[in-house]
């Protein structure tokens, strides 16, 4: 997973899988769904990121052990 913030065109992507995008659609309005053949997710996209998620330049990643609700 990669997850990418674009400060000159304030897009925040999260990159699921490097699978080819085949299908995008516009979920809500400036959030973007990519799917490849087999109609996987493949990444996220947030258009205008700063004025929808607070501080998108910073990152938090935590993995809940198995069976371990958060």
């Amino acid at each position: 997973m990669k997850v990418i913030y674009d400060s000159e065109t304030d897009t925040l992507t999260v990159v699921f899988t490097e699978t080819p995008v085949v299908e995008s659609d516009e979920d809500k309005p400036g959030v973007i769904l990519d799917y490849d053949a087999a109609g996987n997710l493949v990444s996220l996209e947030i258009l205008d990121a700063s004025r929808r998620v607070g501080l998108p330049q910073r990152i938090e990643y935590q993995v809940v052990p198995a069976g371990v609700s958060s």
